[in-house]
């Protein structure tokens, strides 16, 4: 283990080695644009870039690049030499305020859903100094945007941008109305608790469904699951526990702070947690931080697995998003206080985000809609697909009393009581946790509960900071024009919960009593990817994004053809991937075995011994049933793959959704009741046994 002290942050070009490295004036300049988001001036980039390229070198670094967030899902970069040049027998080191500040690459292969013609090739990067720049593997990373050569957006990270300045705009007004004139930025925060499964690589490298679709399409379950609760927490199995401690080592060098590890609820699985930052740089360590998982999961002959449901039987893997607000003077706006029923700024921006999810439930259900996460959203481990808000009772009592312009009385925090006279007494929380929500209040945040694992968690936030500034933005036309600011706060407060209380729920999300509910409430419950995204360019979904300034209505319906893209694309190759493993696995599996079976039955019978109550007999009979029925289903999904012609995405989409998917599951079925019946060791691949149970 390293001096933790001394490694953390060791590879990026942090504050402490800016002003080590800076004059005193260009680093005041970029500590304002870092912390208050002024703009960079040109002038400071030249020494920016000298001082960057110099301490790159120092710790190793031969390249460096613009690393960006295209809409594909994954991360990109083009790695450039700092060789500029040489003569005399030496080269020349180069890193210019150009290459600081601008880059440019082949935007053409990258999803645009429209935008550019694929002859229309350009593609900008632009550096985002409030990201700080790292070292990986001897290059040196600048976290940038990605945009075509016309402006518009071709990334998770320039709307996510936009969206944190509309938020602080407008949440600087309803400060300053509500009488805090020297507040002049306000940041959203945002910390993600990473979960994922590790599997040994040799059992990964023989499962092509894990190769190709990150998730086994087939496996039956083992005798023993979860269900005894034995692997949350529990104690950390060598191998597991040696993966961590070098990833913790890794990240705490990228500047990371990986905070909390733990097993999670299913076999094999794991978190991680983060300590919650501003919300673009917790966009951009937490993808990073996936890269690392995968990178150090590979050298300990291990394979981390990303997708939202790798395991059909067990609990998936979400990505719950830890959101709040923080003025620039360090005030947390969505902390209650001991008093909160008289701290009427807590209040102000509590209704404002419940306002804001209520009106855009369908908008907030779509930023976390993919194929992946419809396997996991309404199971067991996860909320449902209703977008519904938990504030706990006290909270509760509090909007309450309000509405309905009654006293209410603060309990105060009573100490816990648990008979045991050597525990230390401690305060009890005001409010109890509630998994089954999909967006829970949880002491001085937001837990958003829905992402998926594999996501990034930048378009998540994009929208939550949009529709927040939007709501605030109506609240700093109110509270700006009162004469009267109590009795206007008061109104507004009490007018917000009166009309959007129905999203408020602190009951049990998974008892199917809350559909009947909800929908009896008037919320949604958008139960696919499909079904969320014909929602997206709802006029008031491109409404809020055009007039915060996030996205375009071009930039709008791009989205909309790339989401649509992206998932019945998955899906497809789900598909084709489950069709050659039956064809080249599965059936001659399945054959040879009863092939075997049926040897054995014929020398039964020609020793007037054939027996057919016999397991061998049963067996066989089963095994060839379910053989034919596995050959029909495969049939029928390829006839079903090759007679459509659609060529809409909105159709294609649901086409996917509806009839393919179903024939999945059928053939699925079918696969693993032969699993099942078929001799272990003749089974093709590594079953759920091998992977759900061996890591030693």
């Amino acid at each position: 283990m390293t001096d933790m002290m001394k490694s953390f942050g060791s590879k990026v070009f942090n504050d402490r080695v800016m002003k080590e490295k800076l004059s005193e004036k260009t680093y005041e300049k970029l500590q304002n644009t870092i912390k208050r988001g002024t703009t960079i001036n040109s002038d400071i980039a030249g020494e920016i870039a000298e001082a960057m390229k110099n301490w790159a070198i120092e710790n190793g670094a031969t390249h460096f690049t613009h690393w960006f967030h295209p809409l594909s899902g994954a991360t990109a970069e083009k790695h450039e030499s700092f060789v500029a040049g040489a003569g005399g027998g030496k080269i020349r080191l180069e890193f210019s305020p150009g290459n600081l500040v601008k880059g440019e690459t082949d935007a053409s292969s990258f999803p645009s859903g429209g935008l550019r013609d694929t002859f229309e090739a350009r593609g900008y990067t632009a550096w985002d100094p409030t990201s700080y720049a790292f070292i990986r593997d001897h290059v040196l990373y600048i976290p940038t945007i990605f945009f075509s050569y016309s402006g518009e957006a071709l990334d998770h990270k320039t709307p996510l941008l936009r969206s944190m300045e509309a938020l602080s705009t407008q949440a600087v007004r309803v400060l300053k109305a509500l009488g805090n004139p020297t507040i002049d930025h306000v940041k959203a925060t945002a910390g993600a608790e990473q979960e994922y499964f590790l599997v040994d690589k040799k059992y990964f490298d023989q499962r092509e469904d894990l190769l190709f679709t990150g998730r086994t399409l087939v496996g039956a379950m083992t005798p023993k699951g979860q269900e005894m609760d034995d692997h949350y927490y529990g104690t950390i199995k060598t191998r597991v526990y040696e993966f961590m401690s070098d990833l913790n080592e890794a990240l705490w060098e990228l500047g990371i702070q990986a905070k909390t590890e733990h097993n999670e609820v299913a076999p094999s699985q794991h978190e991680l947690a983060n300590n919650y930052l501003t919300v673009n740089v917790s966009a951009d360590q937490n993808n990073l931080t996936m890269d690392v998982m995968k990178k150090i999961a590979r050298q300990h002959g291990l394979e981390c697995l990303l997708h939202e449901k790798p395991f059909a039987g067990i609990n998936g893997s979400g990505k719950h998003n830890n959101w709040s607000l923080k003025t620039d003077d360090g005030v947390n706006l969505l902390d209650p206080g001991e008093t909160p029923s008289e701290n009427a700024q807590f209040l102000v921006f509590l209704c404002a985000v419940i306002k804001a999810v209520d009106e855009y439930q369908d908008l907030i259900r779509i930023s976390i809609a993919s194929a992946g996460n419809d396997h996991r959203l309404g199971a067991s481990e996860a909320p449902p697909a209703i977008v519904s808000i938990f504030v706990g009772d006290e909270l509760e009592e509090i909007l309450e009393s309000i509405e309905n312009d009654t006293a209410h009385k603060d309990k105060g925090r009573a100490p816990f009581k648990v008979n045991i006279h050597t525990i230390p007494s401690f305060p009890k929380d005001n409010t109890d946790r509630n998994r089954t929500s999909p967006f829970a209040f949880t002491g001085n945040k937001f837990e958003f509960r829905m992402p998926g694992s594999s996501a990034s968690i930048a378009t998540p936030n994009t929208i939550l900071n949009t529709v927040v500034a939007e709501v605030l933005k109506g609240f700093a036309d109110t509270l700006e024009q009162t004469e009267n600011l109590d009795e206007e706060v008061h109104a507004l407060i009490k007018k917000t919960i009166k009309e959007h209380k129905r999203i408020i729920f602190n009951g049990n999300g998974y008892d199917e009593s809350w559909l009947t509910e909800a929908e009896k409430r008037g919320l949604s419950n958008l139960k696919s990817t499909p079904e969320a995204l014909a929602h997206y360019l709802d006029p008031k979904n491109v409404d809020v994004m055009v007039n915060n300034g996030i996205l375009t209505e071009t930039e709008c319906r791009s989205r909309y053809e790339i989401y649509l893209e992206k998932y019945y694309k998955t899906v497809r190759i789900e598909a084709l991937t489950l069709l050659d493993m039956t064809r080249k696995d599965i059936l001659p599996a399945v054959n040879r075995y009863t092939a075997e079976l049926k040897r054995a039955l014929t020398v039964d019978e020609s020793l007037g011994i054939l027996d057919k109550e016999s397991y061998t007999y049963k067996n066989c009979i089963e095994l060839t049933g379910l053989s034919k029925k596995i050959y029909t289903d495969c049939t029928a999904l390829q006839k079903k793959l090759d007679a459509y012609t659609g060529t809409d995405n909105q159709e294609t989409a649901f086409f996917f959704h509806d009839e393919i998917i179903p024939l999945m599951s059928s053939l699925r079925s079918s696969i693993d009741q032969a699993e099942v019946c078929t001799d272990r060791t003749c089974w093709p691949m590594p079953s759920y046994r091998e992977l759900l149970f061996g890591l030693d």
